[in-house]
């Protein structure tokens, strides 16, 4: 059985990472985005799916239009007060292509694991989450503190999050669960980018099957695959009548009471022990680097 030091012992650092990505922001209030401004938030894979949570996230709390983009695929057309870059290591090729094209003519803030990156030479401002940063190839904890730091700025209490990520750390999942063969992932909202990223960490960490659905989109096609050796696992409230419908194909269902990005610290645990059970080492996904630098990238 491969032990997963580093992504085992980041995961179980999330709680206190998010503690100081609270006071974070309390202390940031003037690179965040205010009320009313019109942002754009990008990032590649796993911070592009946090970048689209916390766009949907703002606009559901009515604090200003919010688009969200891969860097590769940012449409910056609109008059944007300021662009918000999620990249842990502060070398990802797409990211600092766009804040170059954009230096001089938007405000930019970074959020970044390594600020002495060359980021730091792009972004108007950082945001140091150095103390979130990560070994393993795999994002879990910066990740979820750089939304955390986000839903701080808009004047989201944390503390009910993080006392749900603490149990979700702590407390084993349900027997067979890792068992599975399938796995999909539902959410309503800005829980869908939270769906989409815990689809990701089952496929990078442990090779599986995953799928990731808008909760109501999940009817019209999707649920024809999910079978007795599913895991079916909604984000948030589920919609009405759709644990009946998953019954009905044999799938296992789940919906969690608890903060949402408690429940994706749950679904990072589940593909730790999915990798382990296949005999993979989720520190080291295959085909995967820590950051992907294009070749004539930025140094």
């Amino acid at each position: 059985m491969i032990a997963p030091a580093h992504v085992t012992a980041e995961i179980a650092s999330q709680p206190q990472c998010w503690s100081r990505a609270a006071e974070l922001a309390a202390s940031s209030t003037s690179a965040l985005p205010h009320p009313g401004e019109r942002i754009a938030v990008v990032g590649c894979g796993t911070s592009y799916y946090m970048a689209r949570a916390y766009a949907s996230l703002r606009e559901s709390e009515g604090l200003g239009e919010t688009d969200a983009f891969p860097a590769s695929e940012a449409v910056l057309t609109r008059p944007y007060d300021r662009i918000v870059a999620i990249t842990r290591s502060g070398t990802t090729t797409e990211v600092l292509s766009l804040l170059a094209a954009v230096s001089g003519r938007v405000p930019t803030v970074a959020l970044t694991g390594v600020t002495d990156s060359p980021v730091s030479r792009h972004a108007g401002t950082l945001l140091d989450l150095g103390f979130a940063d990560e070994k393993s190839v795999v994002q879990t904890r910066f990740a979820t503190t750089a939304l955390q730091l986000l839903r701080a700025g808009l004047g989201i209490d944390l503390t009910d999050s993080i006392v749900d990520g603490e149990l979700a750390v702590t407390e084993p999942l349900p027997h067979g669960w890792s068992g599975r063969s399938q796995f999909t992932f539902l959410g309503r909202g800005w829980t869908v980018g939270l769906a989409d990223e815990a689809a990701l960490k089952l496929r990078e960490a442990a090779r599986a099957w995953t799928e990731s659905y808008a909760a109501m989109e999940y009817r019209h096609g999707p649920i024809s695959i999910s079978d007795e050796s599913s895991l079916v696992w909604c984000f948030g409230e589920a919609p009405g009548g759709l644990e009946d419908e998953v019954a009905a194909t044999g799938a296992w269902f789940t919906a969690d009471a608890v903060d949402p990005v408690a429940s994706l610290v749950r679904a990072q645990k589940l593909a730790v022990e999915v990798a382990c059970r296949r005999g993979l080492d989720p520190d080291r996904p295959r085909h995967l680097s820590r950051s992907v630098i294009l070749p004539g990238a930025f140094a």
